[in-house]
């Protein structure tokens, strides 16, 4: 089964069930300020999960594109990417927990097949004033006897969750919207080891369990005074990573040997000439950052050092460094790759300027990288070109190849430097305090020549 074989198929069981089909907003958020991305499927129905009506209706189903900054970090692992489309059916005051749950476990169980003994449940365990989600439980309780298992070996509480898109009950801002969640873990054959506990379950990070799938029943919203309301609705919001789904499919708990993204794999081993194997971190990266930027591209994002910009240039720069690392220069082939297995359910992935754009990041990071190195190589000589020591530079210095150059820390670092880092971090400061300053003084002149 392939990723769009899980998404066809999702979409098809609820429409069954009375949902319309609702768009794919961009990347780029156009009315919300407060984030830079679409990071998640529920993200462009915040008006209607709070009261405002859909003009498609109360049952809303749709696969949404949506890219993750905050997990830039943590690609490189076996489920972690940056971009990821999240299939994403609501109730915007319609039915609420005693249809969405039976729903998921069809889905789950009969639409894509999943091993029901595989499949373990987390319920809210409550939170200070917000009380256990006793009602999920009795509703779980039910759908897994009818199925012939055990709900006392099934069902976990945990107090994390809950959902909003700031996290916890204590994160949350006034007039955010949250609510309860009910989780859905499949089980890998993956051997538990001891120093993550002495048992295993679905929050354990050992990676047995994965999560594949989250109802989240929105019924409250944050007051001033830290207490929750009611919303005047109750809504459904569920979220499922088409990606998880796949490696649930596959039963295989590496997203990156999926039948999605490992063609893309067996490209960059084939470019690369190493076994991923070999070099599973790097291998990742490049491909997940690789996909990612090809679709904040094709949105409208060009690299720049500002907001969605500089998240564009860092994830191909990274991406670069790491193909590098594995003595390759040729990309276009990956990208060749990347849009046949995305071009059937996003066919803009095919688009030319893509590979123009990234081709000419990688020509100014090239520039870069040399400009860098002949400064540092030039005031760190010993005999002849040879760096001294352990190649360690002055934070002055380091800070001026990221003032000058555009090299992170991060990239000043892979190319064999060491400063100290909080003697940087004191200049980055100084700059940005100064940068506050223009920009106020700047705009306190223009508005007296108005």
């Amino acid at each position: 089964m392939t990723a769009n074989d899980v998404i066809q198929k999702y979409i098809s069981f609820f429409e069954k069930n009375g949902h319309t089909q609702i768009e794919n907003t961009p990347l780029i958020p156009k009315d919300d300020p407060s984030t830079l991305f679409t990071s998640a499927g529920m993200q462009p129905l915040i008006p209607y999960l709070l009261g405002k009506q859909h003009p498609k209706g109360t049952r809303l189903v749709n696969v949404q594109n949506c890219f993750r900054a905050v997990d830039i970090e943590e690609v490189g692992d076996n489920r972690h990417t940056t971009f990821f489309r999240m299939l994403g059916n609501w109730s915007l005051g319609d039915y609420f927990k005693k249809e969405e749950i039976p729903w998921l476990w069809e889905f789950l169980t009969s639409e894509l097949g999943l091993p029901k003994e595989r499949l373990y449940i987390t319920v809210f365990e409550g939170y200070k004033d917000l009380s256990k989600d006793t009602e999920s439980v009795e509703i779980w309780k039910e759908v897994l006897k009818n199925d012939g298992l055990n709900p006392d070996e099934r069902i976990f509480y945990y107090d994390d969750n809950w959902w909003s898109r700031s996290g916890p009950p204590d994160k949350m801002p006034e007039g955010e919207p949250g609510g309860p969640d009910t989780e859905v873990f499949y089980k890998f054959d993956v051997e538990h080891k001891k120093e993550f506990g002495e048992t295993c379950h679905p929050n354990c990070q050992c990676g047995a369990f994965m999560e594949i799938a989250n109802s989240v029943f929105m019924q409250y919203v944050k007051q001033k005074d830290g207490s929750f309301k009611e919303l005047p609705q109750r809504n459904v919001d569920f979220g499922g990573g088409a990606e998880r789904l796949l490696c649930a499919v596959n039963n295989n708990p590496d997203v990156f040997q999926t039948s999605l993204f490992d063609p893309i794999i067996k490209v960059v081993e084939q470019s690369t000439g190493k076994k991923y194997t070999d070099h599973q971190n790097q291998m990742r990266i490049i491909a997940d950052h690789f996909v990612s930027a090809s679709f904040l591209i094709i949105d409208g994002v060009v690299p720049t050092n500002k907001t969605q910009g500089y998240v564009l240039r860092r994830l191909i720069r990274r991406a670069y460094d790491n193909l590098q690392n594995l003595s390759c220069n040729n990309f276009k082939d990956i990208f060749f790759e990347i849009a046949k297995q995305y071009e059937s359910t996003d066919p803009k992935i095919k688009d030319e300027k893509i590979s123009l754009i990234i081709d000419g990041e990688i020509t100014k990071y090239q520039n870069a990288l040399t400009g860098a190195k002949s400064f540092l190589e030039k005031k760190y000589k010993q005999v002849g070109d040879e760096l001294m020591g352990e190649k360690e530079i002055s934070a002055e210095d380091a800070f001026t190849v990221y003032t000058t150059h555009g090299l992170s820390p991060t990239q000043i670092k892979s190319l064999g430097y060491t400063f100290d880092e909080q003697s940087f971090a004191r200049l980055m400061e100084e700059h940005q305090n100064k940068s506050r300053v223009g920009s106020t003084t700047k705009f306190e002149r223009k508005a007296q020549k108005s």
